[in-house]
């Protein structure tokens, strides 16, 4: 990462910018960095001025305890302030969740589009959010950081063998490194409700998406993400899954967030 900036609480985040045109900011999700929206910033940077950062916690930011939500939407407020003052904003996953936060807290946001947000669309799914959450609060509180590892993988639908191999992986070494910020993505999850009310104060306009491959609740988290906001639209992106290919995805918000 090239540029910091300051957020509020004097934590440095790292981002970087690239291309021209109407201004948007990438959010990555859980144990990611700005690396990894990096590919979908090369694909967008034809017609947008695209900011990825590496969020409090990972990569080249820093970090300053205690962690609250609010502190990673004042990381937002700083970046904004240092490309230009108004943004669109694109989250993923978790991120998106994030960006939803963002939106609703009063930021300069142009545009808001989000892609899969994990919200618990049913009762079971909240009771197994809620008992992620308490075992990862211990797995972390007492220092075992494969183990969260470990637990967000599952909880993700990754099956043991691949989490094993995944253990066995010269990988393994960093995703330890961020084990941490998974206490921060399940923050911002808050309940794992789609969060309504605070989607209704969004009047940005809204593109909520789900992959054309990925299974149904992810479709019915968009639908509620969009029917929340006033200025709330449904979208797919055709025959994609959760791990999007930046290539297809591209289009779709570039026709977005260019207009």
């Amino acid at each position: 990462m090239e540029k910091k900036t300051l957020s509020r609480d004097g934590t440095r985040i790292a981002y970087e910018r690239s291309g021209q045109g109407p201004s948007v900011v990438l959010v990555s999700g859980a144990m990611s960095t700005g690396a990894t929206v990096a590919p979908l910033a090369a694909e967008l940077s034809a017609r947008l001025d695209v900011t990825v950062y590496d969020r409090r916690g990972r990569g080249a930011s820093g970090d300053t305890e205690p962690y609250a939500v609010e502190r990673e939407v004042e990381d937002l407020a700083a970046l904004i302030e240092a490309v230009g003052g108004e943004v669109s904003l694109y989250g993923m996953s978790s991120g998106g969740a994030l960006v939803l936060r963002a939106a609703a807290s009063g930021l300069p946001v142009r545009r808001v589009a989000v892609y899969e947000v994990p919200y618990a669309m049913d009762d079971a799914a909240a009771r197994a959010a809620a008992e992620y959450t308490e075992r990862l609060t211990e797995a972390l509180g007492q220092g075992r950081r494969g183990d969260a590892v470990e637990l967000f993988l599952r909880f993700t639908g990754l099956g043991e063998e691949m989490i094993q191999g995944a253990r066995q992986s010269p990988m393994w070494a960093g995703l330890e490194s961020v084990a941490p910020s998974l206490a921060y993505d399940d923050a911002v999850m808050g309940d794992s409700r789609v969060p309504r009310s605070g989607l209704a104060s969004v009047t940005a306009p809204l593109l909520a998406l789900a992959g054309g491959a990925s299974d149904a609740w992810w479709h019915e988290a968009a639908r509620a993400i969009a029917e929340a906001a006033p200025g709330g639209t449904y979208g797919t992106v055709a025959g994609q899954t959760h791990m999007v290919e930046p290539g297809v995805l591209a289009p779709v918000l570039t026709e977005f967030f260019a207009t």
